[in-house]
């Protein structure tokens, strides 16, 4: 007799050397005990921790227990252990026998390839990982069982839930139906003298008027077209979600002031609807303030609309705020003291049709993806519309986001806002964002995170052959005292988070990934890398950017901890933290540095200077004083543009122990600024990453620059080791340059910073500075 944790004890009888589950435990019962226990090394199992072939779950019912280890683990007990306790009951049990590492390892590699293998393939894994037959025979019984109780485990999960929310909903309505409540005295309401089956009937037929009045009257201004009264049987919504046009209750200048709140019982009484009153006067507000964000978007973005003002001296447009402040007054704009406006405008031709930039929106994951240097990070909270049709026409979510400035003298603002999509007309599509708690009371600028998005978004239209025509408007409300006075003219000029960023970035994007699809053909892949190996590089330097900004910006994506320190500038920002599961950066003690100053130098001038590696000598001073060559490199848009990403060596001129090091470096510019960002990364895990192997377990700390306009004419202090200067600047004669590094001080994670770091990071990005100054400046 054996006893099986997690299994309650249930009984295994060993005969001819194979356990057979006792016959008086159900198997159903059994695949609905729990499963304790871990993987030796491999954490415990996730539904979708791993990728596995579903067809053989039908094998799984087909198998018997054969044997079962002591525990879950996966280095089980040998089957001479489990031989020896079926012959000799009374002898001390022996030790478990545990398999190696190694041998779990190549045992799970090969159960996701084949869960179930024959007598060919276990015996040879029995010849390879030096175990007999039986225990390679015992190991894969026990791992399909325990996929198999994992897997009914979690389906029996789901479904206790669904019912406990059922019978929730149920009490709810009986309760709601024993005690109902008059609205016009605030006492019960007395439906007559009528059957439980007679109350049960009014109670859905005025159920269903009121949803359908709700339906007919939101459903023309909310897509754009009508529907017909209650005379005859209602048009199907066409797929739209029932759940918000049912929230146009006529709350607070809603949508129909004249549909009653609750139910009514034929006498004159309503119903409240049963809990959850807050949600839905919450979600009606949703509903009404996207719709008037969407058609104040639609007036800013006309080209005729009076709001905006051409400037004199430049073809840019600025807004009349007193004037946008007098007509939407009590809609979407209540101004709150202590914010600076910042509102643009700005219209172009991308390279994208109508729906794959909407859905590209729509989806928080591709938006932060599409616009990694201005979204921090994205997610959606609650999605309260999801379209009519299948499309995303009609679709609204309530989302969160982190925006950033490259730059630590900018911090980030955090904004909950509605995202509301509508389609116009055929090919012509627009998508809003507003705060969601824009009309709430109170000029308390934390409640907003320091920051409020007026009503802002695109219009976009099929141009035809891929491209569409796009206008942008960009329009908030944010707490200037924040934001370091080399910026403020860069952000009220709309390129630090305007809509000139915004469809710079986008354009540039776009290119890039039309120029990838090109360049990823073999015919025209110059790069010397199968397409598989220049997609893992892509995806590497994907990470080293992102890296980088969250860094920079020092964003919520990572956990940083300021560090205060004495002796360096006030415009140098010091952060650190700890690495110690993540394999996509070294272990330990990480120091991030960045500053941000001002250079009387051309943006296109400073970034062909920084991204050529015959003048990288000039201010790397890890190089040694050596030249690079370009070993790789893979365009991500037009050649001379510069948007690439490319592999570096060092020249023979260095050390040869910096022999084994590659750098990784990607560059970029657009309007909206410039990109130069580089890391190391050794030779061995480079081969792996170019010829297509996974690049998220190559170490890398991100270094580079960031370069933008500075947005402004006239006087620009700048103060670079404690010396103010005052120089004379304008968009073409001088940029803002952000140098940031990465660097691993310390490779023990529970080791103390010290402050020779520190000192050695500040020195380093001061000298780098002053020798671009010095190259450029000659």
């Amino acid at each position: 007799m054996m006893s099986f944790e997690g299994f309650n004890s249930i009984s295994c009888n060993n005969t001819n050397s194979s356990a057979v589950v006792s016959a008086t435990v159900p198997s159903s019962v059994v695949s609905l005990l729990p499963v304790r226990g871990k993987m030796n090394g491999h954490g415990d199992i996730g539904l979708g921790g791993e990728s596995f072939d579903p067809g053989f779950l039908g094998r799984l019912r087909d198998d018997e227990y054969e044997s079962r280890s002591g525990s879950d683990n996966f280095d089980a007990v040998s089957g001479d252990d489990q031989e020896a306790r079926g012959q000799d009951k009374g002898r001390k049990k022996k030790k478990y026998h545990r398999h190696t590492p190694h041998q779990i390892q190549e045992l799970e590699s090969f159960f996701k390839e084949c869960p179930h293998p024959d007598e060919k393939q276990r015996l040879e894994l029995s010849r390879r990982l030096a175990l007999e037959t039986k225990q390679i025979k015992f190991w894969f019984q026990n791992r399909r069982t325990q996929m198999k109780t994992q897997l009914e485990r979690h389906e029996n999960v789901i479904l206790r839930q669904e019912n406990e929310k059922l019978l929730a909903e149920n009490d709810l309505l009986k309760e709601a139906m024993r005690s109902p409540v008059c609205n016009a005295c605030g006492g019960p309401a007395v439906p007559g003298d009528v059957t439980y089956e007679q109350q049960h009937l009014r109670f859905e037929n005025a159920r269903l008027k009121d949803e359908l009045a709700r339906i007919s009257s939101l459903a023309n201004k909310f897509l754009g077209r009508p529907v017909s009264s209650l005379v005859g049987p209602p048009p199907q919504p066409s797929g739209l979600d029932v759940s918000i046009l049912g929230l146009a209750t006529g709350i607070n200048g809603g949508i129909s002031s004249d549909i009653p709140l609750g139910i009514d019982f034929g006498d004159g009484h309503l119903m409240k609807p049963p809990g959850g009153n807050d949600i839905v006067y919450e979600r009606s507000m949703f509903v009404d303030l996207a719709l008037k964000a969407m058609d104040e978007l639609i007036k800013l973005a006309d080209p005729d609309c009076p709001l905006w003002i051409k400037n004199t001296n430049s073809e840019k447009e600025s807004l009349n705020h007193d004037e946008y402040r007098s007509v939407y007054a009590g809609a979407t704009c209540t101004r709150n003291p202590g914010f600076a406006a910042e509102a643009s405008r700005e219209t172009g031709v991308v390279l994208i049709n109508s729906l794959a930039l909407v859905e590209t929106l729509m989806d928080a994951n591709r938006w932060t993806e599409m616009f990694e240097s201005i979204v921090a990070r994205a997610s959606t909270i609650d999605v309260i519309s999801s379209g009519t049709g299948g499309s995303m026409n009609g679709c609204l979510q309530l989302m969160q986001a982190e925006f950033q400035v490259i730059s630590p003298l900018v911090p980030t603002r955090q904004v909950k806002f509605l995202r509301y999509c509508k389609q116009h007309a055929d090919g012509l599509w627009a998508v809003v964002d507003v705060s969601s708690d824009i009309n709430r009371d109170g000029p308390n600028l934390q409640s907003y995170g320091g920051c409020r998005r007026l009503p802002s978004g695109c219009i976009i239209q099929d141009m035809g052959n891929g491209y569409s025509k796009v206008t942008w408007v960009e329009h908030s409300e944010y707490d200037e005292s924040n934001v370091h006075h080399l910026y403020r003219q860069l952000l009220s000029s709309g390129l630090g988070l305007g809509a000139q960023r915004s469809l710079a970035t986008l354009q540039r994007q776009c290119e890039s990934f039309s120029a990838l699809l090109s360049s990823l053909n073999p015919t025209d892949n110059h790069s010397g890398l199968t397409p598989a190996g220049a997609k893992s590089v892509l995806k590497l330097a994907q990470r080293m950017g992102f890296n980088f900004f969250a860094g920079v910006s020092g964003s919520s994506v990572r956990k940083w901890e300021k560090l205060p320190v004495a002796n360096v500038g006030e415009d140098m920002r010091i952060l650190t933290r700890k690495n110690v599961s993540d394999p996509g950066e070294p272990s330990g003690v990480i120091l991030s540095a960045a500053t941000s100053v001002w250079i009387p130098v051309a943006q296109h001038r400073l970034f062909d200077f920084l991204r050529d590696q015959n003048c990288r000598n000039q201010w790397d001073i890890l190089s040694n004083g050596g030249t690079m060559n370009e070993m790789v490199r893979i365009p991500k848009g037009r050649q001379h543009d510069g948007n690439s990403v490319s592999l570096l060596r060092a020249s023979q001129g260095i050390d040869q122990t910096e022999s084994s090091m590659l750098i990784l470096q990607e560059t970029w510019t657009d309007p909206s600024g410039a990109m130069v960002v580089y890391a190391p990364v050794d030779v061995s895990s480079m081969n792996v990453v170019m010829n297509g192997g996974d690049s998220a377990y190559v170490a890398l700390l991100p270094s580079g620059f960031w370069i933008s306009p500075d947005g402004s004419k006239g006087k620009v202090k700048n103060e670079v080791d404690g010396n103010t200067t005052t120089s004379t600047s304008n968009n073409n004669g001088g940029c803002i340059l952000t140098v940031g590094f990465q660097i691993l001080v310390n490779s023990l994670p529970n080791a103390r910073l010290n402050m020779e770091s520190v000192d050695t990071v500040n020195n380093l990005i001061s000298c780098t500075i002053h020798k671009i100054k010095g190259a450029l400046l000659q």
